[in-house]
């Protein structure tokens, strides 16, 4: 269990002020000028160090994609910072709450991170929906500009650096980092072909570096208490702590910061007030966010909560958003849900997606009521494979993978729906007996 003094979170329930005031007053701000003087290539080691890999679902070495920024530009292009706010991953709702009750730790974040990849401008993309949240974000901006922290100069370091929020309009496509910077630039948000990667052709044609809302948050704390600190926290190569969304079924839904390679069992008991029902209740968890495939019960007893333990059984920690379901779930009719999504939020560029994720849902929806033949299984699961890897961006991936999820799982309950709504036509067509 995280103890009290790791907690880099210590305002992410909002008990406190999350004013520039409160937010000095639990630590933040104070030295900033002191780790910018250390220069770019500290910082960037230090987040190496730490082991911190991307918050916001693929888990990609933080450190080593800042380092993939250029030092300098021959032509005199800028470089940009990117910070993905849109947190449109059904659920998971961890960024909402750093936005709401801790925008200050985000803002230096963003100085930091603007230091260590040489940008003196960063960009925060803000889903529309957050309207309460782009109001306190923008607030807290003004206050950092007003206290000196940002801005010319900023914290006295010599280091200019000036932000700003984005209002997205609410497409889930938007959160794949190219398609935000499309959307950033004004047009329609559709995904880039990489390469080239955003480090050389991002932004307005400029180098730049995307990273999620609770990526940014943590490195202030990385910086000031050291590399070694973070990296000693969780497990090797899935180091450090995470916020953790877990909701569903469960007594308590909630947001908590913990260790990452926590049991997902101990994390959903203790922090969320066990299962609905108890524990033996339990039917399948979606550990993070609804692009994974859910895991069953039996694999969740065990299961530790990391990047690397949820590849192990073919699933992922993504977003950590922790879904829920009990045994009185039609997890048919869950994913069928999901696939409907995807669907919607697909862009439409890529044929095997635009194509495929439509075909998937309708038969996802003739599976829920059993009206399928039970070969047709294996031709949903084929159909996964060819929308699986071969699109621009991972949303392919994403509409695929609840599927294929309930198809290794739960596959004998698939076929009793479609052995029952067979029996239930059987014995419709059966002549009345004679009175």
């Amino acid at each position: 269990m995280l103890s009290d003094r790791d907690r880099i979170f210590t305002n992410l329930y909002g008990l406190e002020d999350w004013r520039l005031a409160g937010a000095r007053a639990r630590g933040e701000w104070d030295g900033t000028k002191a780790l910018i003087a250390k220069g770019r290539d500290w910082i960037v080691e230090e987040v190496k160090l730490s082991g911190l890999r991307g918050r916001g679902g693929a888990g990609f070495p933080t450190g080593l994609k800042w380092s993939f920024m250029p030092k300098s530009s021959p032509d005199g292009r800028p470089s940009y910072l990117v910070v993905n706010a849109d947190e449109s991953e059904p659920g998971t709702c961890k960024d909402r709450d750093i936005l709401r009750h801790e925008p200050h730790k985000l803002i230096e974040g963003c100085l930091l991170a603007g230091v260590g990849i040489g940008a003196h401008v960063g960009y925060i993309y803000i889903r529309g929906e957050f309207h309460a949240e782009y109001k306190r974000l923008q607030a807290a901006i003004d206050e950092a500009y007003a206290a000196g922290l940002i801005g010319k100069n900023a914290c006295g370091s010599g280091f200019d650096f000036d932000l700003y929020v984005t209002r997205g309009a609410g497409a889930y496509i938007c959160g794949e980092e190219t398609a935000l910077l499309e959307s950033l630039e004004g047009k329609k948000g559709m995904p880039r072909l990489k390469p080239p990667f955003p480090a050389a052709v991002g932004l307005y044609g400029c180098p730049t570096t995307v990273n999620n809302v609770e990526s940014i948050a943590v490195v202030p704390t990385i910086l000031r208490r050291g590399a070694s600190w973070f990296a000693s926290l969780g497990r090797p190569k899935n180091t450090g702590t995470k916020i953790f969304c877990i909701s569903g079924h469960v007594n308590r839904p909630c947001n908590v910061e913990e260790e990452l390679g926590i049991p997902l069992k101990e994390l959903i008991e203790r922090h969320a007030g066990g299962v609905r029902g108890g524990w033996d209740n339990l039917l399948a968890v979606i550990p993070g966010g609804s692009s994974v495939p859910l895991l069953p019960k039996h694999i969740c007893d065990t299961v530790l909560m990391d990047f690397d333990s949820l590849r192990e059984v073919r699933s992922g920690l993504g977003t950590a958003g922790v879904i829920v379901m009990d045994r009185s779930t039609d997890v048919i009719a869950a994913i069928a849900r999901l696939s409907r999504f995807y669907k919607h939020e697909s862009c439409g560029q890529c044929t095997p997606c635009r194509e495929g994720t439509g075909w998937m849902w309708r038969v996802m929806e003739r599976m829920v009521q059993g009206r399928a033949e039970p070969e047709e299984i294996d031709v949903l699961e084929q159909v996964t494979r060819q929308v699986e890897g071969h699109t621009i961006c991972a949303l392919g991936d994403a509409a695929a993978w609840p599927i294929q999820g309930l198809i290794r799982h739960f596959r004998p309950l698939m076929e009793e729906r479609i052995a029952a709504y067979k029996a239930g036509l059987r014995a419709a067509s059966m002549p009345m007996a004679a009175e």
